[in-house]
């Protein structure tokens, strides 16, 4: 039913400057694998194998990761260095991949339409790479969104709740409860101030999209910070129908910051010994 996901990486990570001057930050590694194949793996489970990336400059580390590099791959043949290779092998013969160019950053909701070209007239995923998310107990962020959208048929967000004083950083929405882990969307504002936050129930980087967005996107003003908002998007689209926001389970961390890209890197690699150790 879905099969489409949509990364949009075109921007400059400039809170892990000067590391991300040359390198994209989605290729910033946590333990030994970079962020946007955790991203892309998640896409994976969700059963997301046809995948898109709204592009930008300086960002051909991203196409190279998930293609061949012949000389390496030549070198470490037959030698135990080969089976590290192992997990984007897997990857890239599961998936199909498509890239476009974001050419000047206009917000999110600009880096979205972008890749209109690249999904059609389909539901999609939307994943933001610098938001890792894990679950010990079962099935990652999109898979529980995509088992949602299947029930509801709608634009459905991932959310979670954040301090008061964080409202700032994010997208916040407000609306109707269904059950303890769903909310029907009735409002929504970009980055509020504390004062202004109609919840404290932040939007995450995880989003399962009707294709209407693309015409709302559009119709979209540009909106906080001069930018074309995905947040204004999808509260019309809230309006004019159906939004859910999901509480999802399980954790996510911030790899847009250096707090939480070691919180991360510490989580990741604390698993890795833990399941060596059995």
């Amino acid at each position: 039913m879905i099969s489409k996901c949509l990364f949009p990486v075109a921007g400059y990570g400039t809170r892990f400057l000067p590391a991300t001057k040359s390198m994209p930050k989605e290729m910033l590694p946590i333990v030994d694998k970079p962020l946007i194949q955790y991203a892309v793996e998640e896409a994976m489970e969700a059963g997301l194998t046809d995948l898109g990336f709204v592009n930008g400059r300086n960002k051909r580390a991203i196409p190279d990761h998930f293609d061949i590099n012949y000389e390496l791959e030549a070198e470490i043949a037959g030698s135990g260095k080969e089976e590290k290779l192992s997990s984007i092998r897997d990857v890239m013969a599961a998936c199909t991949f498509s890239y476009t160019r974001q050419n000047q950053m206009l917000g999110l909701g600009h880096a979205i339409a972008c890749g209109k070209t690249l999904i059609g007239d389909q539901p999609f995923g939307v994943i933001l790479a610098d938001d890792l998310c894990t679950n010990d107990e079962g099935a990652l962020v999109m898979a529980q969104l995509v088992n949602l959208y299947k029930q509801f048929r709608c634009t459905i967000l991932a959310v979670q709740e954040v301090p008061a004083e964080e409202t700032e950083k994010y997208g916040v929405i407000a609306g109707e409860a269904l059950d303890d882990h769903l909310i029907r969307v009735t409002d929504m504002v970009e980055k509020p101030a504390p004062a202004d936050a109609p919840s404290n129930l932040a939007v995450i980087g995880r989003y399962v999209l009707t294709p209407d967005i693309f015409d709302i996107i559009d119709e979209t003003e540009p909106g906080k910070n001069g930018e074309v908002q995905l947040t204004d998007a999808i509260l019309t689209q809230a309006r004019k129908g159906c939004v859910i926001a999901c509480k999802f389970k399980g954790n996510r961390f911030d790899c847009g910051s250096i707090e939480g890209f070691v919180e991360a890197t510490n989580r990741i690699y604390q698993k890795r010994l833990e399941q060596q150790a059995r």
